[in-house]
């Protein structure tokens, strides 16, 4: 029993040295920090000191991916999660610390597959033209079902209590992310507008001010979110959302907008989203799309050469699909100074709202003395 006092005792200080409270050098936090997770092991069948065994590994694994140590910290939090699991069960705390340890353990296996802006790398999945690798992919599969596993845990915890409202609402965020990540757009929007339910639930609560300012705040990452992943949903997957009261009324113009790049016709968006022909052509008069264009011609040794403005260039545009405006370049461009001729293949690639990777394009278009082929996407 003195042990394990002066083992909780070993836990306290760690706390106050992890949340600030109480000073140490670097090497000594370290020097603490081991101390405290080999004084846990032996307390293998004390629910407490499992859990906190679980919890203090995960600390190790976040500073270690701090320090830029990916692998060490996937093998860390890997053993702390398994005494996570077998303390959940004991204590809803217990439970809590568990569910956001499969959280982190998600985030740092998806790693690879965002960019720096924490933006999927690859958000249009299989159909990508420079997808992930397989050990990648694999990495952010078992991601997103660890993932799955934290909103699990979470909505089996008493919802009367807001601490697991908000952790639920949460953990379906990074499921969203993680399902983005993989190119499943039309179930990461489904995911991030139940989260957003979620949170603005939580506000109508009345919390407090700093639970206040984390649910805005969360609301605003959704929000960006949701209006990014839009430009990668085929019009069927628009209308399966709307069908399943997923997509919000405030992101309507947005989706008439992105129906329409694709060259639905008006009255097809309304009889799909449910919308009176009046108010899709409001929407499309109203909303702009910024159009994202880039002409290339292939010089001698193969390579393509990028052109410069006005043939690498973007524009807001309104009601116009991305096979229009493409043909207008192109009436442009044949009968500019810089067509190269017939006898040199050229291609011309055009987005909505920024430049990614051809597979992404709304409008992509190879030329050459033997092919011909345009696409809208």
């Amino acid at each position: 029993m003195v042990q394990r006092e002066a083992v909780l005792r070993l836990d306290d200080q760690w706390a106050r040295v992890r949340s600030g409270a109480e000073h140490t050098e670097p090497g000594e936090r370290d020097r603490l920090l081991d101390e405290l997770i080999g004084a846990l092991r032996p307390f293998d069948g004390d629910p407490q000191c499992t859990a906190l065994l679980g919890l203090r590994l995960a600390d190790r694994a976040a500073l270690r991916f701090a320090a830029g140590d990916r692998a060490g910290a996937l093998a860390t939090i890997e053993e702390g999660l398994h005494s996570s699991e077998r303390a959940a069960g004991h204590s809803p705390e217990f439970a809590r610390w568990y569910a956001r340890g499969l959280i982190n353990h998600g985030v740092w296996l998806a790693w690879p597959l965002s960019d720096g802006a924490r933006l999927p790398k690859h958000p249009l999945g299989p159909a990508a033209g420079e997808g992930p690798t397989a050990m990648e992919r694999s990495a952010g599969e078992r991601a997103r079902d660890l993932t799955r596993t934290a909103v699990e845990v979470w909505a089996g915890l008493d919802q009367q209590d807001p601490v697991n409202r908000r952790g639920l609402a949460q953990a379906k965020v990074f499921l969203g992310d993680r399902l983005a990540e993989l190119g499943l757009a039309e179930e990461a929007v489904a995911w991030a507008v139940a989260a957003e339910a979620d949170f603005r639930q939580l506000l109508l609560a009345g919390p407090a001010a700093e639970e206040a300012g984390e649910a805005e705040e969360a609301l605003d990452h959704i929000g960006r979110q949701l209006e990014l992943r839009l430009r990668f949903l085929a019009f069927d997957s628009l209308i399966g959302l709307r069908a399943r009261g997923l997509l919000p009324e405030r992101l309507l113009p947005r989706a008439v907008v992105a129906a329409r790049i694709q060259g639905t016709p008006e009255s097809a968006i309304a009889a799909g989203l449910g919308l009176d022909a009046e108010q899709v052509r409001t929407m499309l008069e109203v909303t702009p799309w910024l159009a994202v264009w880039r002409f290339e011609v292939r010089v001698p040794d193969g390579l393509w050469t990028v052109l410069e403005h006005p043939w690498h260039s973007a524009t807001e545009v309104r009601n116009r699909t991305a096979e229009e405006v493409a043909g207008e370049l192109l009436h442009g461009f044949v009968g500019s100074a810089d067509y190269p001729g017939d006898g040199v293949p050229w291609r011309v690639l055009l987005w909505w709202h920024e430049e990614g990777e051809p597979a992404g394009a709304k409008y992509r278009l190879v030329v050459g003395p033997d092919t011909a082929s345009g696409t809208p996407s």
